[in-house]
C-alpha cells in the first residue's frame, strides 16, 4: 500500500501581531521593477489558476512593482523551468513549484532539479479528482475499474501536463485497483488542463484525471460528473458529495501541493523578501477564499524548511512511481 505524503504547516512568527509588518531582513531587499511570475502550463488549469490568484492578492502590497503572469507550456513544464534557469540571479522571475518539477528529473524528462534552482515555498496542497462529462454512462469510479477489468484499453484517459505527474501517479493507482498493467492504459497527455478540460467535456477523451478545482469548475455548471477524488475523507468548499475513491473500495489516494520557485543564486535578503510576502499572502482572508473555492488545502511550508521537505518529497516519488511501474528508471 503506498502512503500518502503529507505536508506540515510552517509556524511563522516574523510578523507582529497584525501580520503586516515585513522582518528587517526581508526589508534589506524589494523589487526594482516588474516581477514575473512564470507558469509551467498553458492558461485556464490549476496551475494557471495557482499563479492568477496570488499575483492579485500581492499585487497591492507595500514593496511590490507590477506583477506580471506569463505562461510557458511545453515538456512537462519543462520549459518554464530552463527559462527560469535562464535568469540566474535574478529576484524578479518566479515560477510554480509543483511535483513536475521532481518527476520530470525522476522520470528522466528533465535534468534540470530543484536543487538547481531555489525552491520558495508549498502555499497549498490539492487532491486529485476523477471526473467524465455528465453524458458518459460511467457513474462511479467503480465502474472505471470494472471496465479496465473488462480491457485495459476500454477507456481513454486525459491529464496534463506531464508523465509521471501527480495525475499520472492516480491513473497508475486505478490501474492497479482494477489489476492491470498501468502502461497498457489509453492515456492523452495536454500541455494545459484547460485545454484537457475542454476535449474530455467534449467526449475526446472518456476519463479526465486532474486538480479538484477543475473538476469543481465544471461540476457546478452542469456539464461534469465528479467519480471520485484521492483524499483519505470527503472535502468541503464544494466537495461535501463527492466520493473519495478509498470509500469506492481502491486503494488511491495522494495529494500534490503547488508554490513557487526561483532562479538560482539569490541572496538571503531576496530569499527573505518573498518568504516574508508569500507567508503575509497567505493569512489574508481572500486567500482563504481562493482555497475553498478552488478545492485547496492549507499547507504552507517556507523557505526555512523547503529544502528538507522537497528532498523527502522526491525519495517517495522515486518510489512511489518505481512501484507503479510510470518510470522505466529511477533518479539517482
Amino acid at each position: 500500500m503506498i502512503r500518502t505524503a503529507r505536508i506540515g504547516f510552517l509556524t511563522l512568527a516574523a510578523f507582529s501581531a497584525g501580520g503586516a509588518v515585513l522582518s528587517a531582513a526581508a526589508q534589506e531587499w524589494k523589487p526594482t521593477k516588474n516581477v514575473e511570475f512564470i507558469v509551467n502550463s498553458g492558461a485556464g488549469g490549476a496551475g494557471d489558476r495557482g499563479m492568477r490568484v496570488p499575483q492579485r492578492l500581492m499585487q497591492g502590497m507595500p514593496g511590490l512593482p507590477s506583477i506580471t503572469v506569463v505562461n510557458k507550456p511545453g515538456g512537462g513544464g519543462s520549459v518554464a523551468y530552463t527559462y527560469l534557469a535562464q535568469h540566474d540571479k535574478d529576484p524578479h522571475y518566479l515560477c510554480t513549484l509543483s511535483t513536475g518539477l521532481l518527476t520530470n528529473e525522476i522520470v528522466g524528462v528533465s535534468k534540470l532539479s530543484y536543487r538547481d534552482l531555489t525552491p520558495l515555498n508549498i502555499l497549498m496542497r490539492e487532491y486529485i479528482a476523477v471526473w467524465t462529462r455528465v453524458e458518459s454512462p460511467l457513474a462511479s469510479a467503480r465502474d472505471i475499474i470494472a471496465q479496465l477489468r473488462k480491457s485495459p484499453t476500454a477507456l481513454t484517459f486525459g491529464f496534463a501536463t506531464a508523465p509521471g505527474n501527480q495525475n499520472h501517479i492516480v491513473i497508475g493507482m486505478l490501474a492497479k485497483a482494477a489489476g492491470v498493467d498501468p502502461k497498457l492504459l489509453k492515456t492523452v497527455i495536454f500541455a494545459s488542463g484547460g485545454a484537457g478540460m475542454t476535449a474530455a467535456l467534449g467526449g475526446h477523451v472518456d476519463v479526465w484525471v486532474g486538480t479538484t478545482g477543475g473538476g469543481l469548475q465544471h461540476t457546478r455548471s452542469g456539464k461534469a460528473r465528479m467519480l471520485g477524488i484521492s483524499a483519505a475523507q470527503r472535502q468541503d468548499g464544494g466537495l461535501e458529495n463527492v466520493p473519495t475513491l478509498r470509500e469506492q473500495s481502491i486503494d488511491a489516494e495522494y495529494y500534490a501541493w503547488r508554490g513557487f520557485v526561483a532562479p538560482r543564486g539569490l541572496t538571503p535578503a531576496q530569499i527573505a523578501f518573498w518568504d516574508q510576502a508569500f507567508a503575509r499572502m497567505s493569512k489574508m482572508d481572500e486567500w482563504r477564499k481562493e482555497l475553498a473555492d478552488n478545492g485547496w488545502a492549507d499547507g504552507f511550508v517556507g523557505a526555512a524548511d523547503i529544502r528538507k521537505r522537497l528532498d523527502g518529497e522526491a525519495a517517495m516519488l522515486t518510489n512511489m512511481l518505481s512501484d507503479l511501474g510510470l518510470v522505466t528508471r529511477a533518479a539517482k
